[in-house]
């Protein structure tokens, strides 16, 4: 697992969460700690390592 830092592309506060490196590909969504809107994450992972992260608005 590993950390990362990331902007809410709603509110723009600055959220953490654990990222599974162990994946090479995740895409899920995830509401928000602050503004609970929903956020569609795209994560690569390399290596145990994160080459990739998108942190995406959902149109509604």
């Amino acid at each position: 697992m590993e950390e990362q830092f990331f902007q809410c592309p709603y509110c723009w506060e600055t959220i953490s969460m654990l990222v599974d490196v162990s994946q090479s590909h995740q895409s899920y969504i995830e509401d928000c700690e602050i503004c609970c809107n929903p956020i569609q994450l795209i994560i690569s992972s390399q290596n145990n390592e994160i080459v990739g992260f998108d942190a995406l608005s959902i149109e509604q």
